[in-house]
């Protein structure tokens, strides 16, 4: 026991700090290796020339274009935050590469510069709209000043923080204006330049050529090695730039979507309702119960607005009568009519809104009998003679009807919430009155209906053609089995062509998957399959995972690092370059020191041709594209001879003998027109051509929105 004891006492302060390096390795494995410490947990989603993007701002911004959107009926799933993400990606870049621009070159824009902006002769459209008499469409620049004093003075919080935006907005854009401005007058066009051209323009010449096509040599009888094909790619860098990390698959795909016994199940079971869904006095109920993938809408639909299978049938039945079940894409549907009744299928209304609750947040904004006393107020007011687009600029809280004195124009059927959407349908025009709504209280004046039709209030019943346990375990176990057998790239091929290929079942390939991809070519949204693939490495089979309807087994095939592009990626575009280039110097051996056309026809078996009107400026039927041909063709060296060196073209290999060169009259040869008329016309496109893209392709962008999204 001593000698145990002496151990312990002589080693235990080694044994400790041995412990602590290994627990500091470990922590700093986890650090290097992209975990949570020493600046795993950075909230910088990217960085532009140096200046970082906060991933909470960039949510933020992304919530509220997300909102926006959502307002104007806009799916926002998968796809749809997608590009909202590009966008305000794209956005901040633009701030961030404009900005530096506008403050190198002092581009500003002053409170007096802004003011009038606002209240000048030209306003912004919006304001314009807001604030124009209706009759004369004179632009009243002191009731819009009013407007937004009061907002400065005493507007709520979110009113002032969105007018701080629209300024900000507007003063983007005029230093935009300035930028664009001094880029388009810096379009140049010297007299000498003009002249050349016109001169270019008005040459004409001939030749008799010999051309040997590259395709008189086999592409198999020409290899190109790996080597060369780098040694090509390093020579042109920028051109081979590859600025992110691309990756490429193979994958199988298992199928998972619903079998005719599913189909048939499903069917089986919605019929079973029907019964039931007859019998019922309380539909809206009974519907929400049953689960259904079309909710209950209590409104009426016009005739020509209803798209449904079997409308005609559903329109025949008499109040209370179900049809169906009948199939509607992948659904079985029983429809139920309700009621039916002639109304407009479209109105025209003005409203101003007093809100008792924020629609996002269910937050309550106003008591309720605050609200009530206030729109009753505004109501007198307008009784009284008041202006009602005055009331909806100071008091409504409808952003989406502010801009237009709080109309909405012509607008279907049931697309209000329904206490609005009955009285603006059921009243007649002319009608104005307060309605509560959930959002609070509206004031409502009907301007106008038309398109009187029959209306229907249905009700249905839809129950999706859903996969059984039993159809869904069969793809995942086929899935899982091929994926547990091939371990790497080498055993996913062999499994395939022994187990899988026999069953009908095709490996398929996607090219170029990028890091912040949410999307594979051929399997739609499948972002975690992308995540998936940059966290594994080239040769790994990955687990399945389900997208849509199918188990995917995808395997790592190719992955290509940012920067220069690898051999392989290049080979396409590349070889056939350097193809040409080996056929080339094997026709141009085979034809030896040139002397004349017929010594060439003769090694070439290739007859003489004659090229006339050949133009030095412009299109050309005998040689295209064939720029050095043209070049050598105007050389004014090689007038009448047969030239010594064959040229290596795009299509073949050329030997030449031009004729002597000329001129002809030129349409246009003003010079003083023409350098006009060319500035612009480049002045005119320059303003088409934003330089953001110019100023993103020099910028220093690290983009690492793929480790959030």
């Amino acid at each position: 026991m001593s000698v145990i004891q002496s151990i312990r006492d002589k080693y235990a302060r080694w044994a400790v700090v041995a412990i602590a390096l290994a627990l500091l390795g470990f922590i700093l494995m986890d650090a290097f290796a992209g975990g949570n410490v020493f600046g795993g947990n950075s909230t910088t989603i990217g960085k532009v020339n140096g200046k970082e993007i906060d991933y909470i701002d960039f949510e933020k911004k992304i919530k509220v274009q997300e909102d926006m959107y959502r307002q104007q009926g806009y799916d926002m799933g998968d796809a749809g935050r997608q590009q909202v993400i590009e966008s305000v990606w794209n956005a901040e870049v633009m701030e961030v590469v404009l900005n530096e621009q506008f403050n190198e070159l002092g581009l500003a824009v002053s409170s007096k510069e802004i003011n009038d902006i606002l209240f000048g002769n030209n306003p912004p459209d919006d304001l314009k709209q807001r604030f124009s008499d209706p009759n004369t469409g004179v632009y009243n620049a002191g009731e819009a000043q009013q407007f937004i004093n009061n907002i400065k003075r005493t507007g709520r919080p979110e009113d002032k923080s969105q007018l701080n935006n629209y300024v900000i907005s507007l003063e983007t854009n005029r230093k935009m204006e300035k930028y664009t401005s001094l880029i388009t007058n810096s379009i140049y066009f010297p007299k000498w330049f003009v002249e050349k051209q016109i001169s270019d323009n008005s040459l004409i010449n001939s030749a008799s050529y010999v051309s040997v096509p590259y395709t008189s040599i086999a592409d198999s009888a020409v290899k190109i090695s790996d080597s060369e094909i780098n040694d090509y790619i390093k020579s042109r860098e920028k051109e081979f730039e590859q600025k992110e990390e691309m990756r490429s698959i193979n994958y199988v795909l298992f199928n998972a979507a619903p079998s005719a016994v599913d189909s048939v199940t499903s069917l089986t079971q919605i019929s079973e309702l029907k019964p039931q869904f007859e019998s019922t006095n309380d539909a809206e109920t009974f519907v929400a119960q049953q689960g259904t993938s079309i909710p209950y809408a209590d409104a009426y639909f016009g005739r020509s607005k209803i798209q449904v299978p079997n409308k005609d049938s559903i329109f025949a039945l008499s109040k209370g009568g179900v049809f169906g079940p009948y199939l509607d894409q992948t659904n079985y549907v029983l429809a139920k009519k309700i009621d039916e009744k002639i109304m407009p299928d479209s109105a025209r209304v003005r409203h101003i809104l007093i809100q008792t609750m924020n629609p996002q947040t269910g937050q309550p904004l106003m008591a309720d009998s605050v609200a009530k006393n206030r729109v009753d107020s505004i109501n007198h007011a307008i009784r009284g003679g008041a202006s009602f687009e005055n009331m909806v600029a100071l008091y409504s809280d409808d952003q989406g009807s502010k801009n237009t004195g709080g109309v909405y124009e012509w607008f279907p059927q049931g697309q209000m919430v329904k206490a609005f959407n009955e009285f603006v349908f059921e009243k007649p025009v002319g009608s104005r009155d307060v309605v509560k709504t959930e959002f609070g209280y509206h004031l409502i004046e009907v301007l106008g209906q038309k398109g009187q039709e029959m209306h229907y209030k249905i009700a249905y019943v839809a129950k999706p053609i859903v996969a059984s346990n039993e159809t869904d375990n069969a793809a995942s176990n086929a899935a899982n089995q091929f994926a547990g057998n091939s371990r790497d790239l080498k055993a996913f091929n062999e499994n395939y062509e022994k187990d899988v290929r026999g069953r009908g079942i095709n490996k398929l390939v996607a090219l170029d998957i990028r890091p912040g991809d949410y999307s594979i070519s051929g399997l739609g949204n499948s972002r975690q399959l992308v995540k998936a693939i940059f966290e594994a490495d080239k040769g790994d089979v990955l687990q399945p995972q389900r997208v849509g309807d199918q188990y995917v087994v995808a395997a790592i095939i190719d992955v290509n690092e940012a920067g220069l592009q690898s051999v392989a990626k290049a080979r396409a575009t590349v070889e056939p370059i350097l193809r040409n280039r080996k056929k080339a110097e094997q026709i141009q051996k085979r034809l030896g020191t040139i002397t004349t056309l017929e010594a060439a026809s003769a090694a070439t078996a290739q007859s003489i041709q004659r090229a006339d009107s050949v133009r030095f400026v412009g299109a050309n039927t005998s040689f295209g594209f064939e720029a050095k041909v043209i070049g050598a063709i105007f050389n004014p060296e090689n007038s009448g001879k047969v030239i010594k060196e064959a040229i290596a073209g795009q299509s073949g290999v050329f030997v030449l003998q031009p004729g002597t060169i000329s001129a002809t009259p030129v349409a246009n040869a003003d010079v003083a027109q023409q350098r006009s008329m060319m500035q612009a016309q480049a002045r005119q496109m320059s303003m088409y051509r934003s330089p953001v893209e110019a100023l993103k392709n020099t910028a220093d962008i690290k983009d690492n929105r793929s480790r959030f999204y």
